[in-house]
């Protein structure tokens, strides 16, 4: 069963999931933000002697390659065209489950075994630069006996390394087999976020930098956006060891005894990410906490300054008060000689600057400015 939901703003804006209430089981709705006009399906085909690449315009152009002895990769970049999906559902036997995980792009990286295939779901990273913002895109593996396919949000992904191996004729992954296909495209995902928790670790040392100089209203900006980016890395990167780890266990016929080890070895990588990604987020939650630190301590600062400065002028107020109150002194019986003398002035004045330079010097003496 095919749905086309889409909200008001348009066919290129997000899907919302709350939408799929109610729907049967296998309803394929795209959850998620339309990332390309086109469906684009690309298919490589190799073994040890010979290589092939082209983009194809239709999945029943796939077919051919289902059941060759070669090994074949196929992947499809835009998920919002369902019928295409289908498409593949229908020519490589896909449980409808299956493709509504696909096309739901929200969902948590999880690994299925359904016998003849085996379902994957990974989430790929992208760091941006400029805006300091990771952004995750969901990546959907299938692996049968023969063959990978591979389901993408947009075009742009980490693979091209893998692309260029398997265009060189001598390469390992030439003379092994689909499932040793789908082990390196998890480890490209995996050596991937190396690259982004190298480039996370640069901004977190200059954050730190900031914060010993001069931390500032963007600093405590820039701290969010790398605590956001934590929790995004976290929950990308946790369920992937269960992944890795229940594919290196599973008796399952589709991954081969020497796959076997280089999965143990991704498994390792997932382990040294995860303990990484542990260490930035205690950093990031140490460093707002000195944040907030510094900025309670420059607040006691400036209140500490002021209070100095109301405590001085308080005599100064009164004395001025007192010589400010204008009585006639011909008319009331009691006399306020200074108001008559001639430096009556200059003497206030005097006594005033006395008054704060004592004061000055007793808050100095106890260190109190």
């Amino acid at each position: 069963m095919i749905e086309h939901l889409f909200n008001r703003e348009g066919m290129g804006k997000r899907t919302r999931k709350s939408l799929k209430a109610g729907l049967p089981p296998g309803t394929m709705i795209h959850v998620g933000e339309r990332k390309t006009e086109k469906v684009k399906i690309t298919v490589i085909d190799y073994d040890q002697e010979q290589f092939q690449e082209r983009e194809v315009g239709s999945v029943e152009e796939c077919l051919p390659f289902r059941d060759a002895p070669t090994v074949t990769w196929i992947n499809v970049d835009g998920l919002h065209e369902v019928k295409v999906l289908e498409r593949f559902g229908e020519c490589f036997n896909l449980h409808p489950l299956v493709l509504e995980d696909i096309v739901a792009t929200d969902q948590r990286p999880k690994v299925e075994d359904f016998g003849e295939y085996i379902f994957i779901v990974l989430k790929m990273l992208f760091y941006d630069e400029g805006r300091k913002a990771l952004t995750a895109e969901q990546v959907s593996l299938i692996l049968g006996h023969n063959f990978v396919l591979s389901f993408q949000e947009k075009e742009g992904d980490v693979f091209n390394s893998l692309r260029k191996r398997i265009k060189t004729e001598k390469s390992l992954v030439r003379g092994r087999e689909a499932d040793y296909l789908a082990y390196a495209l998890i480890d490209s995902v995996v050596d991937s976020y190396f690259a982004i928790l190298e480039k996370l670790g640069e901004d977190i040392e200059d954050i730190e930098d900031e914060l010993v100089v001069d931390a500032k209203p963007e600093t405590l900006q820039a701290l969010h956006e790398l605590k956001r980016a934590m929790i995004i890395l976290r929950k990308s990167v946790w369920p992937l060891r269960e992944i890795i780890g229940g594919l290196e266990r599973d008796e399952t016929k589709l991954i081969k005894k020497p796959t076997r080890i280089y999965l143990r070895d991704v498994y390792d990588h997932t382990i040294q990410v995860i303990d990484t990604i542990e260490t930035y987020r205690d950093m990031v939650s140490g460093m707002l906490e000195i944040y907030l630190s510094s900025i309670s301590n420059r607040m006691n600062e400036v209140m500490k300054v002021l209070t100095v400065i109301a405590t001085i002028f308080i005599p100064l107020t009164f004395v001025v008060g007192v010589y400010g109150m204008n009585f006639n002194t011909k008319v009331s019986p009691y006399n306020m000689p200074e108001l008559n003398w001639g430096w009556g002035y200059p003497a206030v004045w005097v006594v005033m600057i006395l008054v704060a330079v004592s004061m000055s010097l007793y808050f100095k003496k106890k260190r109190w400015i």
